[in-house]
């Protein structure tokens, strides 16, 4: 990962040794990825599953076929993506919390089923789809910079009949939370917020931690889970290993516990990570998921 003020070095996810892609013409660094999962047990007992199956055209070309088959039991989201960016648009890339969070999400109906959800800094969009397969609606949402709102509904076009939810494409600027007031209608009924690998900057981290503090403020109470991989350097400072963006995250999280007590019970801990593995990627030690709960007094 590149340094915070160095956002002309390229970065490239460690998430892209495990998909399959292909290039897409015309586009510049774009490439389509299909990433592998296996249904859980209660998806592939559903009248209403909607099971899908990865093929190729005459010329090669991955495409898509879906058909409701209550037999099969593995699937495929289809996502285009950047294979390399800038650390202003890594948004623009698969990361490893994505495919972890989607995880939980799988391994977890009775939270994300018929729920009204609300993704921060969705990226391409490939975790709030998965959530699309159990939620009522989903609202994807993310700085409106670069393709990424265009491409994010491009990839909900894609897996739109794997999907079940009812999906929203949103502006939510971290900096600017005038993108909130104009998004109040699709939000008002949000229980459910989640967030994936979205801190990798401290000055990033505060307007993140200051932005689910607006939004689990209203009501009605909302838990969130924040999803991110520990990103370790070696410092001379310290002279060892450490993971400075996820302690400064620790020290934002004790920020949030204190706010508005007069209003909010808040609940903040660490969910286990022991849940079963869906998709295809490396799950490691430092995959870490928080769960942060809001009651309004």
């Amino acid at each position: 990962m590149a340094s915070e003020d160095s956002e002309e070095l390229t970065v490239t996810s460690e998430v892209h040794h495990f998909s399959k892609e292909e290039v897409i013409d015309g586009s510049s660094g774009a490439v389509l990825s299909r990433f592998d999962f296996v249904y859980p047990p209660y998806m592939t007992s559903c009248e209403d599953s909607k099971i899908m199956k990865a093929v190729t055209d005459a010329d090669g070309d991955l495409q898509v076929t879906r058909k409701n088959n209550l037999h099969k039991k593995e699937g495929v989201v289809l996502i285009e993506h950047q294979s390399a960016t800038t650390l202003d648009l890594v948004g623009e890339q698969v990361w490893r919390g994505a495919l972890f969070l989607a995880d939980f999400i799988l391994h977890h109906p009775e939270i994300f089923k018929n729920a009204n959800i609300l993704e921060l800094a969705s990226g391409v969009g490939l975790t709030s789809i998965v959530a699309g397969m159990l939620a009522k609606k989903v609202v994807i949402t993310d700085v409106d910079r670069g393709d990424i709102l265009t491409l994010i509904d491009r990839n909900v076009e894609r897996n739109r009949d794997l999907m079940k939810a009812e999906i929203l494409v949103k502006e939510i600027d971290f900096y600017d939370h005038a993108t909130i007031d104009e998004s109040y209608e699709s939000l008002k009924d949000i229980s459910v917020i989640m967030a994936a690998d979205t801190i990798y900057h401290n000055q990033l981290t505060d307007q993140f931690f200051k932005t689910i503090l607006r939004l689990m403020s209203e009501p009605p109470n909302k838990t969130m889970y924040v999803a991110l991989e520990k990103r370790f350097v070696f410092t001379v400072e310290d002279m060892d290993t450490v993971a400075p963006c996820y302690d400064y995250f620790l020290d934002r999280l004790d920020w949030l516990r204190c706010q508005n007590l007069s209003t909010i019970n808040w609940t903040v801990e660490e969910v286990p990570i022991d849940f079963k593995q869906y998709f295809i990627y490396e799950k490691n030690r430092h995959l870490v998921m928080w769960k942060i709960a809001a009651e309004l007094k």
